[in-house]
């Protein structure tokens, strides 16, 4: 029997040449920034969007729906799409490093979209009034399959 071998590794690329595209640098792009200082994040809560993230947001989806409608067939009826997002029902994730976080329990609500967290001023609070959290119990739910809970067959 043939023992296993680990297979031989790829030859290293050479020096670059004119035609060889650059290496990529992927540093800047390893995930959310601070919204403060920059560096990476390490949480995140939501707050309500401002005047101006609501208005990029609605122009976003009316140019979704436009792109869309030139792709429908023209003899299958109009699409009939909901209303245009508001700053009631959405939302914006503010990202922070460990020096700039918020308490946990003030990340656990929305704040309001005036909210200036992190602020260093204010840490580990917020110069705001947060939504209250729902009071009442979430829905009831279907109980999931016996094979799909960790005592089930």
């Amino acid at each position: 029997m043939d023992t296993l071998t680990s297979p031989t590794p790829a030859p290293r690329p050479g020096p670059q040449t004119a035609d060889a595209p650059a290496p990529i640098d992927i540093s800047a792009s390893r995930g959310p920034a601070c919204t403060l200082c920059q560096r990476p994040a390490l949480v995140h809560w939501l707050r309500r969007p401002t005047n101006e993230d609501v208005e990029a947001v609605r122009l976003l989806e009316i140019d979704r729906r436009a792109a869309q409608e030139q792709l429908d067939n023209p003899d299958a009826p109009t699409p009939v799409y909901p209303p245009l997002p508001t700053g009631a029902d959405t939302t914006v994730i503010v990202h922070a490093c460990g020096p700039h976080a918020i308490d946990m329990e003030a990340a656990a609500h929305i704040h309001a979209s005036t909210c200036t967290a992190p602020n260093e001023a204010d840490l580990p609070g917020c110069d705001c009034t947060p939504e209250k959290l729902p009071t009442e119990p979430p829905e009831e739910t279907a109980p999931l399959p016996a094979h799909w809970t960790s005592g089930g067959q």
